[in-house]
This record gives structure tokens, sequence and C-alpha cells, in this order.
């Protein structure tokens, strides 16, 4: 046991008026939640990785495979407990669900964008605190790479990604026919977010299984995020948390971040600049290429 100052382990205990069992037992209890963390950070990782697709089992092999010898029951549990867990499709749309199931294809790949509105991205992340995850929805208008709609919350309900879109359309007022692209995930394709997008007359479009980089501008964002902002602080709560995204997406990267793919400006002065550009070109429509399913 390191000394603290120069001071002892009993005499620390002394001091706290605590016994040395009792200290042993607290260090023990402290070792046990940060072994916890780490296995539940590495489920996440691969969770998020292989986009919910990997059931218990799989993630426990690769688990086990980064050298982390992981029970598949306690994987399971975990998985559970954080919402991780695989939908069987045959239990939401019935044994019969070929014909229950609307199929959308990747039209982002395929759009040639003229402004704003036309196409929004959206994807999930979780984030680590020191003893809880908590996962963030976003939502990019690709052109301008503004956020314009984000949700941060404890769970992977459909909720999250819901209160992330509720926001876009209340801040945007999109026009009728906007493409918004995401990945495959359940929360994407259930019946309350689609039924929002129809109400707002929008096309959805999906990324290819097994192809994150469809979905490129969203993994762009996320990765800043976490790289400028979420590894660079030691956050004490969801609240804390909270405070500290606000701050970075709304007053920070929406307003000053400048921007390589938008000729080094933040995205709120790209709009500002593609609002004088002429009528014509602003009203235009982003072009689809012809599409061979």
């Amino acid at each position: 046991m390191p000394l603290q100052g120069n001071l002892n382990t009993e005499r620390i205990c002394q001091l706290s008026h605590v016994s040395r069992a009792g200290f042993y037992r607290y260090l023990k209890g402290r070792a046990a939640i940060d072994e916890e963390m780490e296995v539940r950070s590495a489920i996440q990782e691969i969770a998020m990785e292989h986009r919910r697709r990997y059931g218990y089992r799989r993630i426990t092999a690769e688990l086990r495979g980064r050298g982390m010898l992981v029970n598949h029951k306690r994987v399971l549990r975990i998985m559970a407990e954080d919402k991780l867990l695989m939908v069987d499709r045959r239990a939401l749309f019935g044994t019969d669900f070929s014909r229950d199931i609307e199929v959308y294809f990747n039209l982002a790949s395929r759009m040639t964008l003229t402004g704003t509105n036309q196409l929004w991205v959206a994807d999930i992340t979780y984030i680590r605190l020191q003893r809880e995850f908590v996962y963030l929805a976003v939502i990019l208008d690709a052109f301008s790479r503004k956020v314009v709609g984000w949700a941060l919350d404890r769970t992977l309900a459909s909720r999250l990604p819901i209160a992330a879109l509720q926001q876009a359309i209340a801040k945007r007022q999109p026009p009728p026919d906007l493409v918004h692209h995401s990945d495959r995930g359940m929360q994407y394709s259930c019946g309350d977010y689609a039924k929002i997008l129809q109400q707002n007359k929008m096309i959805p479009s999906v990324s290819r299984p097994g192809k994150p980089y469809d979905n490129a501008r969203c993994e762009s964002f996320l990765k800043t995020l976490k790289r400028e902002e979420i590894y660079a602080n030691n956050y004490r709560d969801l609240e804390d948390l909270l405070a500290n995204v606000v701050a970075f997406i709304e007053q920070y990267y929406n307003q000053r971040r400048l921007h390589s793919a938008l000729g080094y400006r933040p995205p709120e002065d790209f709009e500002k600049e593609i609002e004088h550009l002429t009528p014509p070109l602003r009203r235009s429509g982003a072009i689809i290429k012809d599409f061979q399913a």
C-alpha cells in the first residue's frame, strides 16, 4: 500500500476512525466497481461498432479475444441493463415479417446537395461517465455540417433519437422531401420514429449493412466531439455533462469552430453566406442520381 504523504495505512485508518478490515473492503469494492466499468465500456464499444447487431455470445467471444475473460451470463446481464440486446424483428412484426418492413435505400450517397435542409444525417453514440453510461443522439445538416438537433439520455430507447428529431424539426421547419439518413438501428426504424418522418414529409434513407462510412458526416462529428470535449474532461454526472455538451455544440461547434469542408468557416457563418446567394440557387433541391436497386 503506497504511503499518503508520510502516513501509512494503519495511521490513515486511525485518523479516519475506520478499521483496517473496513478500509480494505472499501478498496476491494472500488476495484470491483472500476473493473465493472471497464467491462461495460468494452461491451458498449463493441455493440456500437457493430451497430448493435452482435448478440451477447458474439460480444463475449470478442471480449475474450481482447483478453477479458468474462462469463457470457455477465455479458447478457450488462447488455440487458444497458438496453443493448438485439431485438427479434419477428416479435415486432410477426412471423412473416417480410411484407411488413419498409425497405429503405441509401439515398444520401446519391445526392448532390445545393443547399441546407435537403439532407439530414443522424447517429447515436455512448459516453462513459465515472459510474454510468449515457447516450447522445445527434442530427446534422449534411450541407452545412451544423448540428440541428441533439438529445442526451440514460437510455437507448427510441425516445432518445425522437427527442433529437423533434428538436431539429422545431428549429429548422424543414420543407417537404427532405432526406433523413441514419444507420439501420431499431431506434430509427421503429414505428414512432417513422411516423414523425412521415408526418413531416421526410424521406427515409439508411446505410448499407456493415458500412459505417455511409454515414461519415455524423461519424466525423462524433469523433470531433469525443476528442475535443468528452475525452478532455472528467464529468461529475449527467447534469455536468449536459452543461458542457450544450456549450460545445451550440456555442462552440456551430458558431465558432472552423470546418475544413466549409472552407474553414463555422457552420452558422457558412449558412449565413448561403442565404446571400441568388434565390434560384438557394431554392433548388438536391440532385439525386438515378438509382439502380
